[in-house]
């Protein structure tokens, strides 16, 4: 690319977690603080049923009753982009529709995760997830849990569509990132996936970050990417020194286990993960009150 993109749905998108309450439904109440509160703290938008939100554990009533409420409770201030992506497409086709209803702004398709299917089954895939609604696709490349990489020749040919505008880049992969920058069309646009990642992502053209940090410290991450598109290089180098703790913190066990341990006790209970996950360790609670603190240094 030879040009840095506009960010399509904003600079930093929280990957928004899955309130649940004592008895392990879901907690729209408590979701609709947390829209609230993101869109007070550096939050330009949020993606719904994600990883971070639990998906493989939600019905798709409870996605439906989700993306609702998020669009309700972001209103104007907030970009919602509906985690719809599944390793069936014919239920991703489905939840894409029926989210678009509701007036998200986008949607976001993880690659098909278990049947690890070949390129040009993700090209059909994501084909037919782009053509199903009006809305603006993000890809979700994440292969360390879906066993499946969208290479990179694949990702420039889904680029083409003209409803497929960014992807999440969670490959973990420096060289990767950076071959797919410079062969991606002008005007598409790459987040991080990983936090930890977000300032190298940007330093090679990316826009921002799908974030799972932005819960805490939405406005420091913010201030990180601003500082990256101006060149601010110190400013930079001196907050992601500051935020790598909490980035850290957060990845200890499996997310959301951290982050909902972290919320509740820095901001309000969130319930606890649904089983196959299980609550954080006292000491993971520790290290992320620990960054948390950190982060406040700028």
């Amino acid at each position: 690319m030879d040009t840095r993109p506009l960010p399509p749905f904003g600079p930093v998108l929280t990957a928004v977690l899955t309130p649940f309450d004592e008895n392990g439904a879901v907690d729209y109440g408590v979701f609709w603080k947390l829209i609230r509160h993101l869109a007070d703290n550096g939050s330009d938008g949020v993606v719904v049923t994600g990883t971070t939100g639990e998906s493989p554990t939600l019905s798709r009533p409870e996605k439906i009753a989700l993306y609702k409420a998020a669009v309700e409770a972001a209103g104007d201030r907030m970009k919602v982009i509906a985690g719809t992506g599944t390793y069936n497409t014919a239920e991703s086709i489905t939840l894409s529709e029926q989210a678009a209803s509701l007036g998200v702004h986008g949607i976001m398709a993880v690659t098909p995760y278990y049947s690890k299917p070949p390129q040009q089954g993700l090209v059909r895939h994501f084909t037919a997830i782009a053509d199903a609604t009006d809305l603006p696709l993000m890809l979700y490349n994440i292969p360390g849990r879906t066993s499946c990489l969208i290479e990179v020749p694949t990702l420039v040919e889904l680029a083409a569509h003209d409803k497929i505008v960014a992807v999440k880049d969670a490959v973990g992969d420096h060289d990767y990132t950076s071959n797919a920058i410079g062969q991606l069309p002008e005007g598409f646009a790459v987040y991080s996936g990983d936090d930890a990642r977000t300032k190298d992502i940007v330093y090679a053209g990316g826009v921002g970050v799908v974030s799972v940090a932005a819960h805490f410290v939405g406005n420091q991450i913010q201030r990180l990417i601003a500082s990256v598109i101006d060149e601010n290089h110190d400013e930079a180098n001196r907050i992601q020194e500051a935020l790598s703790p909490i980035f850290k913190a957060l990845f200890l066990e499996p997310s959301p286990m951290p982050l909902k341990a972290g919320m509740a006790a820095l901001w309000e209970s969130v319930g606890e993960p649904r089983l196959p996950l299980v609550p954080a360790s006292a000491d993971t609670v520790e290290q992320v009150k620990a960054g948390f603190e950190a982060a406040q240094e700028v």
